[in-house]
C-alpha cells in the first residue's frame, strides 16, 4: 500500500508584500530618479508579486555618494561598535525567519523546506559569525592593522538572493567597508525586506544602500568610479565582462561564478547514502546552485546498481507548490531560464543521450521542469560541458581512480567536487588531483559560515565565507 502526502502549505499571511516598492538609498526608500519600475512575478503562479524601482546612473551615483560620506564614520567606528550593529541584524533576521522563508519561496520558487532549514539558518550564521570577528580583525592573519578598502558595490543572483546578501554584506560591514548592493531583477524582494530590517537595527544611513534593477544597473554599478570593491556571483560570462570592466583600474575583484561539478561515486561507498548525496547535489534548488554535482561520475562496477536506485528515489521527488512543506522540487526561477533548461536537454537527445525522467504532474501554470537524468553520456556532450542551472544530472562512468580524476578535470570550471568511498585515503588522493576549491567527502552541498566557498579557472577567484572571507574587504 502507498500512501499520498496531504498538502501542507505554508501561511502567507504572514507576508505582507506592498504593491510598491522604492530604492533603499541613504537610509530610506525613494522612487528611481527616472521613476523607471519593472515587475517582479512569482515563478510558481506567474502572478505579479510587487512593482519595484529600476535605478539608473543618477540613483547609482546618489548610492554611491552616500555609501562614500557613511564610510568616514562607519570606518572609524571600533570594531566593538559595529559588531553591535550586526548581531542586532542577525538577531532581527532570526526572529522574522519565517516570514523571510515565505517571502524567498514566493519570489525564487523555491521549495519552503530549503529556504526554512537551509537558507535563513544560514544567514542569520553569517551575521553572527562575521560580527565575532569585527573587533578581532588585527588577529585575522592580515597584519597588525588591516584597514577596510572603501565603498563596496556587490552583485547578486536570483537561485540564494538572501543567503548571497549575507555573503557579501556582513564581512563587508564588519570590516568597516560600507556597500551598495545589487540584488537580481527577478529576486529583489528579500533585499528590500532586509532593508527595513537595517533600519529596525539602526543601522546608521548609507552604511547598505539597495539598488534594484536589471543588468544595466549592474553595469553602472561596477563601472562607477566611486567603488573600490567588487563582489560578484553569478554567470561566468558576466564575470568575465566585470573582470574586462574592473580591469586597469584600482578596484579589488572577487568572482563567485559557474560550474559543472563532478560527483564522484566509488564501488566501496556506502550506495544508498551515495545515492541521497546525487539527489541531494543536483536536485536541491531546482538544481539552481553553482555547486551543483550535475556530472555524476560513478565507477562501472556499481553503474547499473546505483542507477537503479537513483531511478527509483527520484520517482519519490515532489515537484510542485514551493510553499507545500511536502515539496522537494519547486519552480524554475524565469520563463528565460525554463527555455536554457530545455535548450540544453533537447540538445542532450539529439547528441545520443539517453533521456529519463519520472512520471509527475506539472502544475499548468509557472515555470516548471522534471528531475532528468542523462545516461549514454560522453565528455563532448553539451550537457556534460555547460552548466545547464537547473535539475538535470549526467551520468558517466570510469573504471579507476586516475580515469576519475582525469574526467572530473576535464572541464573549464573548477568550483566543487563530490566523493564517495569508505576509505580515507583514497579521498584524500582524489582531493589532491581535484581542481576544485571546494570538495566534499562523502556529503555534498554542505555549507557553514566559518568555512570559505570559492573557485578556480572559469568557477572564479576570491574566497567568500570563514576568515579568508574578511581578507578580500581588507587593504593588506
Amino acid at each position: 500500500m502507498t500512501f499520498d502526502y496531504a498538502p501542507a502549505p505554508e501561511s502567507r499571511a504572514i507576508v505582507d508584500i506592498p504593491a510598491s516598492h522604492g530604492l533603499f538609498v541613504d537610509g530610506r526608500f525613494r522612487p528611481a530618479a527616472d521613476e523607471a519600475v519593472f515587475k517582479t512575478v512569482s515563478p510558481a503562479s506567474e502572478e505579479v508579486l510587487s512593482e519595484v524601482a529600476n535605478a539608473g546612473a543618477e540613483d547609482v551615483d546618489a548610492a554611491v555618494r552616500s555609501a562614500r560620506k557613511a564610510y568616514e564614520s562607519w570606518s572609524a567606528l571600533p570594531g566593538s561598535e559595529r559588531a553591535k550593529y550586526l548581531f542586532r541584524i542577525a538577531r532581527l533576521v532570526q526572529e522574522r525567519a519565517r516570514e523571510l522563508a515565505v517571502l524567498e519561496s514566493l519570489d525564487n520558487g523555491k521549495p519552503i523546506r530549503e529556504s526554512r532549514d537551509a537558507d535563513l539558518p544560514l544567514v542569520a550564521a553569517h551575521f553572527f559569525y562575521y560580527a565575532g570577528w569585527a573587533d578581532k580583525l588585527e588577529h585575522a592573519g592580515f597584519g597588525p592593522a588591516p584597514r577596510p578598502l572603501g565603498v563596496a558595490g556587490g552583485v547578486i543572483p536570483w537561485n540564494f538572493p538572501l543567503l548571497m546578501l549575507a555573503w557579501k554584506v556582513a564581512p563587508a560591514l564588519a570590516t568597516g567597508n560600507t556597500m551598495v548592493l545589487k540584488p537580481a531583477e527577478t529576486t529583489p524582494l528579500t533585499a528590500l525586506a532586509f532593508a527595513r530590517i537595517c533600519q529596525q537595527a539602526g543601522l546608521p544611513p548609507g552604511v547598505l544602500n539597495i539598488l534594484t534593477g536589471d543588468g544595466a544597473t549592474g553595469a553602472a554599478l561596477v563601472a562607477h568610479p566611486g567603488i573600490d570593491k567588487v563582489a560578484f556571483t553569478g554567470s561566468t560570462e558576466v564575470g568575465k565582462a566585470i573582470a574586462r570592466t574592473v580591469a586597469g583600474t584600482h578596484k579589488r575583484l572577487t568572482l563567485e561564478l559557474g560550474g559543472k561539478a563532478a560527483h564522484i561515486v566509488f564501488e566501496d561507498a556506502a550506495l544508498d547514502q551515495a545515492v541521497e548525496g546525487i539527489v541531494q547535489g543536483i536536485f536541491f534548488n531546482q538544481g539552481h546552485v553553482c555547486c551543483a554535482g550535475s556530472r555524476l561520475l560513478v565507477q562501472e562496477s556499481v553503474a547499473d546498481e546505483v542507477l537503479a536506485a537513483l531511478k527509483a528515489r527520484m520517482s519519490t521527488l515532489r515537484v510542485g507548490d514551493p510553499l507545500d512543506k511536502n515539496t522537494d522540487v519547486g519552480a524554475i526561477n524565469s520563463a528565460e531560464q525554463l527555455a536554457r533548461i530545455r535548450e540544453l536537454t533537447e540538445a542532450g537527445e539529439a547528441e545520443g543521450a539517453e533521456r529519463w525522467a519520472p512520471e509527475c504532474e506539472l502544475p499548468s501554470t509557472g515555470y516548471w521542469f522534471r528531475p532528468t537524468l542523462f545516461t549514454g553520456v560522453t565528455q563532448a556532450h553539451r550537457i556534460a560541458r555547460e552548466e545547464i542551472f537547473g535539475p538535470v544530472l549526467s551520468v558517466l562512468t570510469f573504471r579507476t581512480p586516475q580515469e576519475a580524476v582525469e574526467k572530473a578535470n576535464n572541464t573549464p570550471y573548477g568550483l566543487s567536487a563530490g566523493i564517495w568511498t569508505e576509505k580515507g585515503s583514497r579521498s584524500l588522493w582524489m582531493a589532491n588531483r581535484l581542481r576544485a576549491g571546494v570538495i566534499w567527502s562523502n556529503t555534498f552541498n554542505k555549507f557553514d559560515a566559518t568555512s570559505p566557498f570559492g573557485g578556480y579557472q572559469e568557477s572564479g577567484y576570491g574566497r567568500e565565507g570563514g576568515r579568508h572571507g574578511l581578507g578580500v574587504y581588507l587593504d593588506v
